[in-house]
């Protein structure tokens, strides 16, 4: 993999080859549907759990895309939005004049209703359409296109949907929650979380109303990249790794963490919204001293335990890292937007410093194991890896079982994590973007095209 190849640049003959042969790899029928049950048996699973503990099951919240008040605008759109990429010009113009005019209808009767403002039906409706089109009428290379751009962008839809009744799922399983071992081995860390608290509430109502938008919107600076990465589907290649599937594999790995290690965030635990459940209304003011004694803390049972580790952070530097090898504007952008889910991050009160870390890990770990998928699984791949595992592991395990210790020796126990830290970001620097990077497998010249150059998105 080059990165220093002149924008716009086209692959040698023997690359070319390879762009070829890549081309004419095809997903199996059965694989196919082997997917679908299981994304329908997911769904099924979800709504019934949802009915069980009495909350918004998947199915549920998908109807109401369709003719009720969506759940997230953004989501929807987004998902609508990746899935043009894999369409041409005028079925994108024509799709999308659609959606806004449906939208527009569903806004025009909740306005006569007097219901609340919100956007979303028509992205959903015009997106099955798309699908039901793309399947029944067309053939050949421009249905294959479109059904795999459709299926990225209906999988981001129901991933959140999914998301969202496992987060209910995880204030019901976890009444205890581990938020006071967080706070105690964020000493470590110089306690992030109340220091750019304070800071950001001292820089007043702007600063704060840019932080937070960008926190919440993480979708909307995904979808740029993932377009700018996908942009070309429909003349050419798909290229082999792209930021949707980073994206689906963190929210795959990553919830699985909340129900072993239940963390619902400093503003809760420690701050004005705990709702009477928190250990001291002290956050980012005052900075808790260190207990006597160490245990887990009772919570409510309608808070989600989504803190350890953090998905914002491992999304937002997915997005930085598929960001490098973009044009000007994108790079800067991706910048911004993990700069600011930083800041929000803590300064939100929604994570710890030991969230960001394992969040951190986890994006490196996962996007190593996914990235140039041609070169198969050499030493460097495993090395990098490896390390990804042991730092995830060691932040997790160091902060639930030596918190009094990191506590009381702050500057040893901080080193050690930033420590690990850096030699993961150095090692993954080194693995896939330095000028030297050495290959992975002695796989052929042909086979190790890299379809994130500049002249393939």
């Amino acid at each position: 993999m080059l990165i220093h190849d002149a924008p716009g640049s086209q692959p040698p003959p023997a690359e070319r080859a390879g762009v070829a042969r890549l081309q004419e790899r095809r997903v199996r029928p059965s694989t196919i549907w082997c997917g679908i049950t299981g994304v329908v048996l997911v769904l099924v699973a979800g709504e019934l759990v949802a009915a069980h503990i009495n909350a918004l099951g998947p199915l549920t919240s998908l109807f109401r895309d369709y003719v009720g008040r969506p759940k997230s605008a953004s989501t929807s759109w987004a998902g609508f939005l990746l899935a043009l990429v894999g369409v041409t010009t005028r079925v994108r113009v024509i799709a999308l004049a659609t959606a806004i005019g449906i939208d527009l209808i569903f806004v025009v009767i909740r306005a006569i209703e007097g219901r609340l403002f919100t956007v979303g039906n028509g992205p959903t409706i015009v997106l099955t359409a798309l699908a039901v089109l793309a399947a029944w009428r067309w053939t050949g290379e421009r249905r294959r296109t479109a059904l795999r751009a459709i299926a990225f962008g209906a999988l981001l839809i129901l991933a959140t949907k999914v998301g969202e009744i496992w987060l209910d799922v995880t204030a019901w399983a976890r009444p205890m929650v581990l938020d006071p071992y967080a706070q105690l081995a964020d000493h470590a860390l110089g306690n992030p979380a109340w220091f750019v608290g304070h800071a950001l509430e001292v820089a007043g109502p702007v600063p704060l109303s840019v932080v937070r938008w960008v926190y919440f919107e993480l979708p909307v600076a995904a979808i740029v990249v993932a377009v700018w990465q996908l942009r070309g589907v429909t003349t050419g290649p798909w290229p082999r790794h792209h930021l949707v599937r980073t994206f689906l594999a963190l929210g795959l790995i990553g919830p699985l963490w909340y129900v072993i290690f239940p963390v619902v965030g400093p503003i809760l635990a420690f701050g004005p919204q705990g709702h009477g459940m928190e250990l001291a209304d002290v956050w980012p003011n005052i900075i808790p001293p260190l207990p006597f004694s160490l245990e887990p803390m009772p919570f409510d049972g309608i808070t989600p335990r989504n803190c350890m580790p953090s998905l914002h952070t491992a999304w937002a530097l997915s997005l930085f890292i598929h960001s490098r090898r973009g044009p000007r504007w994108l790079r800067y952008g991706g910048a911004f937007w993990l700069v600011c889910t930083l800041i929000a991050t803590l300064g939100l009160g929604a994570h710890y410093g030991v969230d960001l870390i394992a969040g951190a890990a986890l994006c490196l770990t996962v996007e190593s194991a996914l990235r140039d998928p041609d070169r198969g699984w050499g030493q460097y791949r495993i090395r990098v890896v490896a390390l990804g595992i042991i730092t995830f592991a060691a932040t997790l395990l160091s902060t639930r079982y030596l918190a009094q210790q990191m506590a009381e020796h702050p500057l040893l126990s901080g080193v050690a994590l930033l420590g690990m830290l850096t030699a993961l970001s150095i090692t993954f620097y080194l693995t896939w973007f330095a000028p030297t990077r050495p290959s992975s497998s002695p796989a052929p010249k042909a086979e190790s095209v890299d379809m994130e150059q500049p002249g393939h998105p």
